[in-house]
């Protein structure tokens, strides 16, 4: 596999624009659509990162005690957080705190 080339500076997500709340989300600099966003509970970690064009999304889900993770796609948020969820907990090996 060849290594991708270093494209120069690296830029950063910065707060999307808030509509009369808290800031909830991050976008790329000069792409708003290019979107993530963080989301947890007591025991789970959820990272959503959109698609560059904004168009699906992959989630990162996190256990809180024990690091582990799983990743799942999709084209809806939420099912991609769903799946990732179910991921991390469905082998029985792991469970939510208080499930």
């Amino acid at each position: 596999m060849q290594r991708k080339q270093y494209s120069g500076r690296w830029t950063s997500f910065v707060g999307s624009r808030a509509r009369g709340r808290a800031v909830r989300g991050l976008e790329e600099e000069g792409n708003p659509r290019h979107r993530v966003r963080v989301e947890h509970n007591r025991e789970t970690l959820l990272v959503h990162l959109s698609d560059e064009d904004g168009k699906g999304w992959t989630t990162l889900a996190i256990d809180r005690s024990s690091r582990r993770w799983a990743v799942a796609q999709n084209r809806r948020q939420l099912r991609a957080a769903t799946a990732a969820y179910e991921q991390l907990y469905r082998t029985g090996a792991l469970t939510p705190e208080g499930s």
